[in-house]
């Protein structure tokens, strides 16, 4: 079993080293200030608590994979504060490169054709037609959908697949699954070149092979492929569940902070199970394979990354090396 906290009240996000860790604003001139105590004083914490993410994390790389768990909210409010808080992650010179998944959106499309979708350890089982039915969902409807949200703050998205420019090299899954794949390679190149001209890449997970034959890949794997890729700073999974927990059934039991060692324990107690296996795996191999952070956390939660990534208690789990 894995302690729920490592005991800090910041466990989340903040380091021991963090400019302001445990000091938040102690020193300030205006403590004590008579207008501390104005109604607005609190908007205006949140703000000072924010700037020394924002100054850590300029020009580093940011992985969001969005899931569609998290998409699949009502009304379009989870993709609009989703939307609001990728573009002012890019307003304050972060580089957001984000990574959706559409696993709802292609089990209501199958059910409606009268298939009923499988899966084995996380993975859909997935045959012709079905990689078809993924194909049309991610990057003809959920792709667009994320792109046309995020630009209506600004010409700022760009809508692409693993198999564009060679994004996402795959090959066939072990196990029996048909067209799922696996990541052989990443080429970030068109990522690079889009991040150097102040644009946000949307990746829908379609790869191919040598022979052009596509894949549906696995979000979460695809999604810590490109951040050790691209040396991100952090990887963030945003799902539906608030993040990690040492018992799946007991929300009470929340991991705040946890090491890569005691994530691989929690893999072998069975606290990982279904779909937030191929999450766990991913976040473990990322902070292993050099990249800073994983975090895990409810995207269902309005403006759930700005609150992971700039306030020092986070709202989710955070994975460290």
């Amino acid at each position: 079993m894995i302690p729920a906290t490592d005991g800090s009240p910041a466990a989340s996000n903040a380091d021991a080293g963090h400019p302001d860790a445990g000091h938040p604003d102690a020193g300030h001139p205006d403590a004590g200030h008579p207008d501390a105590g104005h109604p607005d004083a609190g908007r205006a914490a949140v703000l000072v608590e924010a700037l020394p993410y924002i100054r850590r994390f300029r020009d580093a790389v940011v992985v969001v994979k969005y899931g569609g768990n998290a998409l699949a909210g009502t009304g379009g409010t989870p993709l609009r504060s989703f939307a609001e808080d990728v573009v002012l992650l890019r307003s304050v010179g972060i580089k957001p490169v984000v990574v959706h998944g559409g696993g709802p959106q292609i089990g209501e499309l199958l059910r409606r054709l009268g298939k009923e979708p499988q899966f084995v350890d996380g993975l859909r089982v997935t045959d012709a037609d079905t990689l078809d039915v993924a194909r049309m969902v991610l990057v003809g409807k959920v792709n667009r959908d994320i792109v046309a949200a995020v630009n209506v703050h600004g010409p700022l998205a760009v809508g692409l697949s693993g198999e564009d420019a060679k994004l996402i090299t795959a090959a066939a899954h072990a196990g029996g699954l048909g067209f799922v794949g696996t990541v052989i390679g990443v080429d970030p190149s068109i990522l690079v070149r889009l991040l150097s001209e102040g644009l946000i890449p949307v990746v829908a997970t379609i790869g191919a092979d040598e022979s052009g034959q596509s894949y549906n890949i696995n979000a979460d794997t695809v999604a810590g492929a490109i951040a050790e890729s691209l040396a991100a700073e952090k990887l963030v999974f945003l799902t539906d569940v608030e993040g990690l927990r040492a018992d799946p059934e007991d929300p009470g039991s929340l991991v705040r902070k946890v090491t890569a060692g005691q994530l691989a324990r929690m893999v072998e107690s069975g606290a990982a199970t279904g779909g937030m296996v191929p999450k766990v795996q991913a976040c473990l191999h990322a902070v292993q394979a050099g990249v800073r952070r994983a975090h895990v956390l409810d995207g269902r939660v309005p403006h759930a990354l700005l609150l992971e990534l700039f306030t020092d208690g986070g709202v989710g789990t955070m994975v460290v090396p």
